[in-house]
Parts: structure tokens; sequence; C-alpha cells
């Protein structure tokens, strides 16, 4: 018995460093190209105080750099045209193009650029970077899972992120509001943003 406890006791250590330890990305390391075709950029924000308004940018680019053995080493860059917001509600979608609040005729992209990666362990990984809206720049944290890895039917080798981040639309000079008669605010400040993405391995 007493040997018994003690081989359940490893094989629970063991999984234990498994699980911490996460895949082996090494043979993954290169750049990518994110696929715009297979990935999603999205956000929501609270309407009328009892509510969500979701929505996303249809058009938009970027580029992964993976390092496997090293994942801090890693780095993101992603350009997201404003004009190709989203909401299902093409009046509401037009108004956000205004000056209110994006103002896409000047500032035409959003841009996100890495500064910083690390491993939390398992399959869950955390970036910082700068994101820039209206020329204003800032920096945000994002919580990242990878999906895994897989070669599609055309022999693209893709992996695969998901993250999600709040941030507060002010910090960034989107602070149009308005007052509801019940109390509160017409829009919420804080805004989540999410994202899935599919990456193509680079030749």
């Amino acid at each position: 018995m007493a040997l018994f406890s003690r081989t359940a006791k490893a094989a629970k250590n063991d999984t234990a460093t498994a699980v911490q330890a996460g895949r082996d990305l090494k043979h993954l390391s290169g750049d990518y190209r994110v696929d715009p075709d297979h990935s999603e950029i999205g956000f929501a924000v609270r309407h009328a105080m009892v509510a969500t308004v979701r929505g996303r940018f249809a058009d938009f680019e970027g580029n992964l750099s993976l390092d496997g053995a090293d994942p801090s080493r890693s780095s993101a860059e992603l350009v997201i045209k404003v004009a190709s917001i989203d909401t299902n509600q093409e009046q509401r979608d037009e108004h956000l193009r205004t000056s209110d609040f994006f103002d896409a005729s000047t500032f035409e992209h959003i841009a996100f650029r890495s500064t910083s990666a690390e491993r939390l362990g398992g399959d869950a990984y955390r970036m910082t970077g700068d994101l820039t809206i209206k020329d204003v720049t800032r920096p945000v944290t994002l919580d990242l899972a990878f999906n895994g890895h897989a070669k599609d039917p055309y022999g693209n080798d893709r992996v695969g992120f998901e993250g999600v981040t709040k941030v507060n639309r002010a910090d960034w000079g989107l602070s149009y509001n308005a007052a509801l008669e019940a109390g509160g605010v017409l829009i919420g400040e804080q805004v989540k943003l999410s994202f899935d993405i599919s990456a193509v391995k680079e030749a």
C-alpha cells in the first residue's frame, strides 16, 4: 500500500508538472501572418446600463513572431482599419466613424505593437503592448490562450490564439456619452476587447 501511495503521488506530481509546462512549442518558432478570413477582432460595451452591444472590425492585418523556446522573445503587430467597424446596425456604425468616436476619416487605423510577452503556465500567456487609437498611445495587457497548431488542407502550418482585455475608452479620447433620465449614462466606459486569431507560418 505504501508503494502504491508513493507511485500515485509521483504520477500526480508528474501530471502537474506537465500542465505547468504546457506543450513544447519549439518547432513552431518562426514568422506568421494573421489570416483575417479565419480570425475575428471584437468588442463589447454596455448600452443604456441594461444591455451589451457587440461588434467587430472586419478589415485588419497582422504578423506574429513566435519563439517557442523562449516565449518572452515573441512579438506581435496588428493594424485595424477603423472604417470596417460593424455592430450590425448601420446608423450606429456611421456614428462610430464620426469625430464623436473614432473619427475614421482622420485616423484611419488602430494599431497594436507588442513590447513584452511571457508564458504563465500551460497554454496561458500574457502579452503587453502599445495600443494606438486617434494618435493616442497607451499600454495594454492581453491574456492569451494558445489554441493549438495544425497543417491545413493546403499545406499551411497554422497556429491559433484567443485572448481578451478590458480598456477604458476615454483613455483614448473616445469620451462621447449621453445621460439617461433615470440616471447613469448611455454608453459604458469599460470596453471588452476580444480576438480569435489564426495565423499562417511564412515560407
